[in-house]
Protein backbone atom coordinates (compact mmCIF):
# COMPACT_ATOMS: atom_id res chain seq x y z
CA UNK A 1 0.00 0.00 0.00
CA UNK A 2 1.39 3.40 -1.04
CA UNK A 3 1.17 6.12 1.59
CA UNK A 4 0.84 9.66 0.23
CA UNK A 5 0.79 13.07 1.90
CA UNK A 6 -0.72 16.03 0.05
CA UNK A 7 -0.32 19.55 1.41
CA UNK A 8 -3.20 21.99 1.05
CA UNK A 9 -5.53 19.09 0.38
CA UNK A 10 -8.78 20.24 1.95
CA UNK A 11 -9.92 21.90 -1.30
CA UNK A 12 -9.11 22.56 -4.95
CA UNK A 13 -6.34 20.66 -6.71
CA UNK A 14 -5.13 19.07 -3.50
CA UNK A 15 -8.57 17.68 -2.67
CA UNK A 16 -9.11 16.34 -6.18
CA UNK A 17 -5.63 14.80 -6.26
CA UNK A 18 -6.41 13.11 -2.96
CA UNK A 19 -9.72 11.82 -4.32
CA UNK A 20 -8.11 10.30 -7.39
CA UNK A 21 -5.24 8.74 -5.44
CA UNK A 22 -7.60 7.22 -2.87
CA UNK A 23 -9.49 5.70 -5.80
CA UNK A 24 -6.17 4.36 -7.11
CA UNK A 25 -5.55 2.56 -3.82
CA UNK A 26 -3.26 4.99 -2.01
CA UNK A 27 -3.49 5.62 1.71
CA UNK A 28 -3.77 9.40 1.56
CA UNK A 29 -3.08 11.95 4.27
CA UNK A 30 -4.91 15.22 3.81
CA UNK A 31 -2.61 17.98 5.02
CA UNK A 32 -4.47 21.15 5.99
CA UNK A 33 -3.93 24.16 8.25
CA UNK A 34 -7.52 24.28 9.47
CA UNK A 35 -8.26 21.24 11.58
CA UNK A 36 -12.03 21.14 11.04
CA UNK A 37 -11.82 21.66 7.28
CA UNK A 38 -9.07 19.09 7.04
CA UNK A 39 -10.99 16.51 9.05
CA UNK A 40 -14.15 17.13 7.03
CA UNK A 41 -12.23 16.72 3.75
CA UNK A 42 -10.52 13.54 4.94
CA UNK A 43 -13.83 12.04 6.06
CA UNK A 44 -15.44 12.88 2.72
CA UNK A 45 -12.53 11.32 0.82
CA UNK A 46 -12.00 8.23 2.92
CA UNK A 47 -8.54 9.56 3.72
CA UNK A 48 -6.61 10.42 6.87
CA UNK A 49 -6.02 13.90 8.27
CA UNK A 50 -2.83 15.49 9.51
CA UNK A 51 -2.71 19.09 10.72
CA UNK A 52 -0.13 20.85 8.60
CA UNK A 53 0.85 24.48 8.10
CA UNK A 54 3.79 24.59 5.71
CA UNK A 55 4.80 28.02 7.01
CA UNK A 56 5.28 26.70 10.55
CA UNK A 57 8.31 24.62 11.53
CA UNK A 58 6.63 23.05 14.55
CA UNK A 59 3.59 22.01 12.53
CA UNK A 60 5.72 20.39 9.83
CA UNK A 61 7.88 18.61 12.40
CA UNK A 62 4.80 17.29 14.22
CA UNK A 63 3.34 16.02 10.94
CA UNK A 64 6.58 14.23 10.10
CA UNK A 65 6.58 12.55 13.52
CA UNK A 66 2.96 11.47 13.10
CA UNK A 67 3.69 9.91 9.71
CA UNK A 68 6.74 8.14 11.09
CA UNK A 69 4.67 6.75 13.97
CA UNK A 70 2.00 5.56 11.52
CA UNK A 71 4.47 3.60 9.43
CA UNK A 72 6.18 5.93 6.98
CA UNK A 73 5.68 7.76 3.71
CA UNK A 74 6.12 6.91 0.03
CA UNK A 75 4.85 9.99 -1.82
CA UNK A 76 4.89 13.69 -0.96
CA UNK A 77 2.82 16.11 -3.05
CA UNK A 78 3.85 19.70 -2.32
CA UNK A 79 0.61 21.31 -3.42
CA UNK A 80 0.01 24.12 -0.89
CA UNK A 81 0.40 27.52 -2.50
CA UNK A 82 -0.90 31.07 -2.60
CA UNK A 83 -1.26 33.75 -5.27
CA UNK A 84 -1.46 37.38 -4.15
CA UNK A 85 -4.60 39.26 -5.14
CA UNK A 86 -6.21 42.58 -4.24
CA UNK A 87 -9.41 42.71 -2.22
CA UNK A 88 -11.51 42.81 -5.39
CA UNK A 89 -9.70 39.82 -6.90
CA UNK A 90 -7.37 41.73 -9.19
CA UNK A 91 -3.61 41.43 -9.51
CA UNK A 92 -1.34 43.43 -7.24
CA UNK A 93 0.12 46.30 -9.31
CA UNK A 94 3.93 46.09 -9.54
CA UNK A 95 4.23 49.51 -7.94
CA UNK A 96 2.44 48.23 -4.85
CA UNK A 97 4.59 45.12 -4.40
CA UNK A 98 6.68 45.25 -1.24
CA UNK A 99 9.42 43.02 0.08
CA UNK A 100 7.12 41.92 2.89
CA UNK A 101 4.25 40.97 0.57
CA UNK A 102 6.61 39.06 -1.70
CA UNK A 103 8.09 37.33 1.34
CA UNK A 104 4.61 36.12 2.31
CA UNK A 105 4.24 34.38 -1.06
CA UNK A 106 7.69 32.78 -0.86
CA UNK A 107 7.00 31.67 2.73
CA UNK A 108 4.28 29.32 1.49
CA UNK A 109 5.25 28.54 -2.10
CA UNK A 110 9.01 28.12 -1.69
CA UNK A 111 10.09 27.95 1.95
CA UNK A 112 7.07 25.75 2.65
CA UNK A 113 8.34 23.18 0.17
CA UNK A 114 11.83 23.38 1.68
CA UNK A 115 10.36 22.76 5.15
CA UNK A 116 8.49 19.74 3.87
CA UNK A 117 11.49 18.29 2.08
CA UNK A 118 13.81 18.89 5.02
CA UNK A 119 11.42 17.16 7.40
CA UNK A 120 10.25 14.31 5.18
CA UNK A 121 13.10 13.30 2.88
CA UNK A 122 14.65 11.14 5.64
CA UNK A 123 11.31 9.32 5.92
CA UNK A 124 10.85 9.08 2.16
CA UNK A 125 14.30 7.54 1.75
CA UNK A 126 13.11 4.52 3.74
CA UNK A 127 10.46 3.82 1.09
CA UNK A 128 11.25 1.34 -1.71
CA UNK A 129 9.79 3.79 -4.25
CA UNK A 130 9.89 7.37 -2.91
CA UNK A 131 8.32 10.15 -4.98
CA UNK A 132 8.03 13.92 -4.60
CA UNK A 133 5.71 16.05 -6.73
CA UNK A 134 6.28 19.81 -6.51
CA UNK A 135 3.40 21.85 -7.88
CA UNK A 136 4.77 24.62 -10.07
CA UNK A 137 3.15 26.66 -12.86
CA UNK A 138 3.54 27.49 -16.51
CA UNK A 139 4.03 31.10 -15.40
CA UNK A 140 7.40 30.02 -13.99
CA UNK A 141 8.89 29.87 -17.49
CA UNK A 142 10.58 33.16 -18.40
CA UNK A 143 10.60 32.29 -22.08
CA UNK A 144 6.80 32.27 -22.00
CA UNK A 145 6.50 35.52 -20.05
CA UNK A 146 8.75 37.38 -22.51
CA UNK A 147 7.08 35.90 -25.59
CA UNK A 148 4.32 38.27 -26.82
CA UNK A 149 2.69 35.35 -28.64
CA UNK A 150 2.26 33.35 -25.42
CA UNK A 151 -0.85 33.74 -23.23
CA UNK A 152 1.48 33.80 -20.22
CA UNK A 153 3.02 37.04 -21.55
CA UNK A 154 -0.01 38.94 -20.29
CA UNK A 155 0.20 37.61 -16.73
CA UNK A 156 1.14 40.73 -14.70
CA UNK A 157 1.97 39.48 -11.21
CA UNK A 158 5.57 39.42 -10.00
CA UNK A 159 5.59 37.44 -6.75
CA UNK A 160 3.74 34.29 -7.87
CA UNK A 161 5.74 33.44 -11.02
CA UNK A 162 8.97 34.28 -9.21
CA UNK A 163 8.08 31.83 -6.47
CA UNK A 164 7.24 29.11 -8.98
CA UNK A 165 10.52 29.68 -10.82
CA UNK A 166 12.21 29.06 -7.47
CA UNK A 167 10.19 25.84 -7.10
CA UNK A 168 11.63 24.69 -10.43
CA UNK A 169 15.15 25.29 -9.17
CA UNK A 170 14.41 23.42 -5.93
CA UNK A 171 13.17 20.50 -8.00
CA UNK A 172 16.32 20.29 -10.12
CA UNK A 173 18.77 20.68 -7.25
CA UNK A 174 17.02 18.32 -4.83
CA UNK A 175 16.68 15.69 -7.56
CA UNK A 176 20.45 15.75 -8.07
CA UNK A 177 21.11 15.60 -4.33
CA UNK A 178 18.70 12.66 -3.81
CA UNK A 179 19.00 10.41 -6.89
CA UNK A 180 17.11 7.61 -5.16
CA UNK A 181 13.98 9.75 -4.89
CA UNK A 182 11.89 10.61 -7.96
CA UNK A 183 11.50 14.41 -7.60
CA UNK A 184 9.61 16.31 -10.30
CA UNK A 185 7.69 19.54 -10.81
CA UNK A 186 4.29 19.75 -12.50
CA UNK A 187 2.20 22.42 -14.18
CA UNK A 188 -1.51 21.70 -13.58
CA UNK A 189 -2.52 24.34 -16.13
CA UNK A 190 -5.00 27.18 -15.69
CA UNK A 191 -7.41 25.43 -13.36
CA UNK A 192 -10.52 26.96 -11.78
CA UNK A 193 -9.78 27.08 -8.04
CA UNK A 194 -10.00 29.50 -5.13
CA UNK A 195 -6.42 30.50 -5.94
CA UNK A 196 -7.55 32.37 -9.07
CA UNK A 197 -11.13 33.14 -7.99
CA UNK A 198 -12.27 30.26 -10.22
CA UNK A 199 -11.19 32.11 -13.37
CA UNK A 200 -9.35 29.04 -14.69
CA UNK A 201 -10.35 27.47 -17.98
CA UNK A 202 -10.19 23.84 -16.91
CA UNK A 203 -11.71 21.74 -14.15
CA UNK A 204 -9.94 20.48 -11.05
CA UNK A 205 -10.28 16.96 -12.44
CA UNK A 206 -8.29 18.03 -15.49
CA UNK A 207 -5.75 20.00 -13.48
CA UNK A 208 -5.15 17.24 -10.95
CA UNK A 209 -4.47 14.62 -13.61
CA UNK A 210 -0.77 15.44 -13.94
CA UNK A 211 -0.30 15.48 -10.15
CA UNK A 212 -1.91 12.05 -9.94
CA UNK A 213 0.13 10.68 -12.83
CA UNK A 214 3.46 11.86 -11.42
CA UNK A 215 2.56 10.69 -7.90
CA UNK A 216 2.33 7.16 -9.27
CA UNK A 217 5.62 6.83 -11.13
CA UNK A 218 7.87 3.94 -10.18
CA UNK A 219 11.57 3.74 -9.25
CA UNK A 220 12.48 3.77 -12.94
CA UNK A 221 10.43 6.91 -13.61
CA UNK A 222 11.81 10.33 -14.48
CA UNK A 223 13.36 12.69 -11.98
CA UNK A 224 14.43 16.31 -12.10
CA UNK A 225 11.83 17.12 -14.76
CA UNK A 226 8.90 19.46 -15.35
CA UNK A 227 5.67 17.94 -16.68
CA UNK A 228 2.14 18.85 -17.73
CA UNK A 229 -0.64 16.72 -19.18
CA UNK A 230 1.11 16.69 -22.55
CA UNK A 231 4.39 15.37 -21.17
CA UNK A 232 7.78 16.81 -20.32
CA UNK A 233 8.23 20.58 -20.49
CA UNK A 234 11.75 21.81 -21.40
CA UNK A 235 13.28 23.81 -18.60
Amino acid sequence: MTTTLITGANKGLGFETARQLVAAGHTVYVGARDTQRGRDAAEQLGARFVQLDVTDDDSVTAAARALHADGGLDVLVNNAGIEPRTADGGFVPPGELTADSMRDVFETNVFGQVRMLHALLPLLQRSPAPVVVNVSSGTSLMRELVNPDSPAHFYPDIAYPSSKAAVNMLTVQYSKAYPGVRINAVDPGFTATDLNRHAGTQTVEQGASILVRMAQIGPDGPTGGFFDTNGRIPW
